[in-house]
């Protein structure tokens, strides 16, 4: 049974930083590509950021390109989200996901 355990959101102000980090396991962590999605309140999903099985590519939406960093650690099936910059927009429910799967999400809220 595969479960996704994101962590680390919180409450930062704009221009502030957060790492939100996801925590895989009932799989092959490192065979997975894995993504990050955002819900903003009122709003519909929004595909972030996503990296491949071996964390040599990864990937971003246009909206966080430069301000957000993907990695993961293969050795401890962990994916962590480093956010930079971080503005009120980014505002949202954070959740991992293999193509099937997905956490419970991390509340992240930017505001002063």
């Amino acid at each position: 049974q595969v479960q996704l355990v994101e962590s680390g959101g919180g409450l930062v102000q704009p221009g502030g930083s957060l790492r939100v980090s996801c925590a895989a396991s009932g799989l092959t962590f490192s065979s997975y590509y894995m993504s990050w999605v955002r819900q903003a309140p009122g709003k519909g999903l929004e595909w972030v950021s996503a990296i491949d099985p071996s964390g040599g590519n990864t990937y971003y939406a246009d909206s966080v390109k430069g301000r957000f960093t993907i990695s993961r650690d293969n050795a401890k099936n962990t994916l962590y989200l480093q956010m930079n910059s971080l503005k009120p927009e980014d505002t949202a429910l954070y959740y991992c996901k293999t193509q099937r799967d997905w956490g419970q999400g991390t509340q992240v809220t930017v505001s002063s």
